[in-house]
Formats: structure tokens, C-alpha cells, sequence
């Protein structure tokens, strides 16, 4: 098993509705991120991976965004494998969720 779920774009607008509690991590290069991002979101790099798992809440979900979806998934995993079991990667990216909020 992966250790992390997939989330579509509807999914997660319900998830954000429900709760405030959604840690959003978003993978892409910093002149994407800062182009646009979803409202919320922490942009993860390596330079600060260490710091967020070190201060991150284990027991509330993560969602891990990336371009399109693929990514998100191995960011997911990695972070699984370091502790966080509520961890989700958003199909289709930020791509799809800009597309969705158009």
C-alpha cells in the first residue's frame, strides 16, 4: 500500500469546508507557487522540509499539491513514510484546482 489517498478537487472543497484543520503543502518551483497557490497553502521545499515535519501537526491531514498529480504522489509517500498517516496527494494538481476556480 502507498500510505497516502488520493483527493479530487471536489473532495477537497468539501474537506476545506468541514475543517480549518487541513495542512496544504504545495511542491512546485517558487515562481509557480508565487503565481498562484491555493489560499492557505505552505510552498515545501527541501530547504524547508526538515523545519515543517519538525513542526507540522502529525494528526491532522496534509494534501500535497503539485502541477498535475504525479508529484504529489511520491511527496506523499515520502511524508507517510516520516510520520504523517492522514496524508493525501490532489489529483490533477494545481492545475486542475486553478481550472475548477476559474
Amino acid at each position: 500500500m502507498s500510505g497516502f489517498k488520493h483527493l479530487s478537487i471536489n473532495e477537497l472543497i468539501h474537506m476545506s469546508t468541514e475543517s480549518n484543520d487541513i495542512q496544504v503543502v504545495d511542491i512546485r518551483d517558487a515562481a509557480s507557487f508565487a503565481a498562484g497557490h491555493i489560499e492557505g497553502a505552505t510552498h515545501l521545499t527541501n530547504e524547508n522540509l526538515a523545519d515543517f515535519i519538525g513542526d507540522a501537526d502529525m494528526d491532522k491531514p496534509v494534501v500535497v499539491v503539485c502541477y498535475h498529480g504525479m508529484s504529489s504522489q511520491s511527496a506523499a509517500s515520502y511524508l507517510n513514510e516520516q510520520g504523517f498517516d492522514d496524508i493525501y496527494s490532489l489529483d490533477g494538481g494545481y492545475s486542475a484546482w486553478s481550472l475548477a476556480h476559474a
